[in-house]
């Protein structure tokens, strides 16, 4: 990894499109987009093929007219036994595909397709390890069953068709072998198509072979790619390829582009470059830099990684940055099960956020602030993808994108940065995951081994537990240039019982301010700390370094606290009185009321000289309330339990 000073140059060359503004929206747009394109329950969806062979190579040849949706052609499936006696194959293939005939060594064979499986039989026994091929001719319209995984549409009066497979849909247009357990080692894609149009696929383009009225174009892809992430796209395309410098090297960029929308395309695609260069500086070189990266638009809204060729159907900040962040996590490294779909949605978020902190800074705290609140709106949910029959479970924007990037944000900051980056790269280059799968185990091995730490605590919290802290202060003083601050907790979720955290808290006045961390092991944790100005405001982690919500603030006293506000009876059951003393009964005051999830349940008015009020609660369900008095100078707050 090249030292981050580099970074500096790419503040002062990356040429950014000034009209680039952070969109609050833009993680949501992205997430719905793939939720929407993988729309549907995938139960019974899941892969078939046995993993009784390896793949190693796929020749894929197919004829296709944007204007129709069917395809037809054959695949080539160059493979090796990996048990013994192995004498038949199968491949995923959706049974709305008709198959004509399968080859191997130039002789018919014998073949069923029942159930979404395609299994071919050999007349003998192929050995382990012996390398072999067998091809599959077939064709027909791919089924339309919600999951956009082969697709046809018009833009501008011209017809365009494109493909999107996350995370089970490559068998709905080409026999493959599905799923998170095996990639081919290269794939040699031949589209044939009208003249019209324009093909992009994986890898590089070798060859554009005109034959008649058509063209066969030739791509080929040299590193192991998972089914999923296989793509055609064909369309009247307007193409251009932008260079990319990093290191002593070039990377080209080859956009495939609506002839229409070129114009004010340009610009945006151009944010690519800096991109690029910054996510090699903190994560290592492009990992197909033999070959290129590229966009193609497309009719689906968002986004797709496919390997090495993006497609897209608009060109926003975020969504470049998001979909290029997953050559690295998602494609280098593909999660190996879609309960760690986090390791590759929660990492490309992340990225993108990068990319504000590094080009865009003055939007990198706002973007920490939204996610963290997309975050909160809920008390539960957990970063592991509990429900994988779903799609809108896997690709949930608050779980699996949100969360999942303020986890990787949260380590970042208990570890710091040298720490962090240092495991992530070894992560990503790590032989047993790079160019292959990784499950969250692997990844924490990872972090372990380069912070010398046990992180069982923490992904125990924060990758299965649920939920989220609020952080109360319900009083500090302060005595000559010490101040002591109480810290309580309380959890969203009951599945955690304590979330052990570093906590930032700012302390400030007019002129001055000052952040320091504490070490919060237990709630009730009293510190005391040298502040040498006088404060008259406390923020509790002011840059949204952690996902919290709802935290609140108690009284100021240059003496020790004493109890303004008493609350009794405490559990309660059918009504809780409140006690008013000193200044606090000689002041109008407001007094809310909420609930565990921070969710406003009543308001009421204090009028000056009440000393006591009484709130019947028998319409308020069991569990944990917070009350917050606001005075025109101060803040108090507390809690009090409900048990029936």
């Amino acid at each position: 990894m090249r030292k981050l000073v580099t970074l500096i140059c790419l503040l002062v060359s990356g040429a950014l499109s000034a009209q680039e503004i952070f969109d609050p929206g833009s993680l949501a747009t992205i997430a719905k987009s793939e939720q929407d394109a993988y729309s549907g329950n995938i139960t019974g969806k899941s892969p078939g093929a046995t993993s009784t062979y390896d793949v190693k190579w796929y020749r894929c040849y197919w004829n296709i007219d944007p204007a129709v949706k069917e395809i037809s052609g054959n695949v080539t499936t160059l493979f090796t036994p990996v048990i013994s006696g192995l004498d038949s194959l199968v491949f995923d293939l959706s049974q709305a595909l008709t198959v004509d005939s399968v080859t191997y060594h130039g002789l018919a064979r014998p073949w069923y397709h029942t159930a979404d499986l395609l299994t071919i039989r050999f007349s003998t026994i192929i050995p382990m390890a012996a390398m072999d091929s067998v091809t599959v001719y077939y064709h027909g319209v791919p089924p339309d069953n919600g999951f956009g995984s082969f697709d046809q549409g018009t833009h501008n009066g011209v017809p365009v068709l494109w493909t999107l497979s996350e995370p089970y849909g490559s068998s709905d247009w080409w026999p493959c072998k599905n799923g998170l357990t095996d990639k081919a080692d290269s794939i040699d894609i031949f589209i044939r198509t009208s003249a019209l149009y324009k093909s992009a696929s994986n890898g590089i383009l070798v060859s554009e072979i005109p034959v008649g009225q058509d063209v066969i174009y030739h791509w080929k892809h040299r590193y192991p790619i998972a089914a999923y992430l296989v793509c055609l796209a064909v369309t009247n395309y307007a193409r251009y390829t932008e260079l990319v410098p990093y290191g002593n090297d070039t990377l080209k960029s080859v956009n495939y582009v609506y002839p229409e929308d070129s114009a004010s395309v340009v610009p945006q695609t151009a944010n690519i470059v800096p991109m690029i260069q910054l996510f090699d500086t903190l994560f290592g070189v492009y990992p197909f830099q033999r070959e290129k990266y590229g966009h193609a638009q497309f009719g689906w809204g968002g986004g797709m990684e496919h390997q090495t060729m993006t497609f897209v159907s608009s060109f926003g900040f975020e969504l470049l940055a998001h979909e290029l962040a997953h050559q690295w996590f998602g494609n280098k490294v593909t999660c190996g099960s879609w309960t760690d779909i986090w390791l590759n949605e929660g990492f490309a978020t992340y990225l993108s956020g990068l990319c504000y902190e590094h080009l865009q800074p003055l939007y990198w705290k706002r973007f920490r602030e939204v996610r963290v609140k997309s975050i909160i709106s809920s008390p539960g949910g957990s970063v592991y993808c509990t429900d994988t029959s779903s799609v809108s479970r896997i690709f949930d924007s608050r779980l699996s994108y949100a969360k999942g990037a303020m986890v990787l944000h949260q380590l970042r900051w208990i570890l710091g940065d040298q720490v962090f980056f240092n495991a992530v790269n070894n992560y990503l280059n790590d032989a047993n995951v790079s160019y292959g799968f990784a499950r969250t185990a692997q990844f924490k091995a990872h972090l372990e081994s380069e912070s010398g730490q046990d992180l069982t605590w923490y992904f125990n919290d924060w990758f299965t537990g649920e939920g989220f802290p609020s952080y109360h202060i319900p009083g500090w003083w302060k005595g000559g240039d010490d101040v002591t601050v109480i810290l309580e907790q309380t959890q969203s979720h009951p599945s955690v019982s304590f979330f052990q955290l570093p906590v930032p808290i700012q302390f400030k006045n007019a002129t001055r301010d000052t952040i320091i961390r504490f070490d919060h092991t237990f709630s009730g944790q009293s510190f005391t700390v040298a502040i040498p100005f006088k404060i008259d405001t406390i923020i509790i982690d002011p840059g949204y370094q952690l996902i919290s919500g709802y935290n609140t603030i108690g009284g100021v006293s240059e003496e020790t606290i004493r109890p303004v506000l008493q609350v009794y009876p405490n559990p309660a059951k059918d009504q809780v009185t409140f006690v008013f003393e000193g200044n606090l009964a000689r002041e109008d005051s407001d007094l809310c009321i909420y609930d565990s999830a921070g969710k406003l349940i009543e308001e009421y008015l204090h009028y000056e000289g009440e000393t006591e009020m009484t709130m019947d609660i028998m319409n308020f369900r069991p569990g944990l309330y917070f009350y917050v008095l606001t005075t025109t100078d101060h803040l108090y707050n507390g809690k009090f339990l409900i048990g029936r």
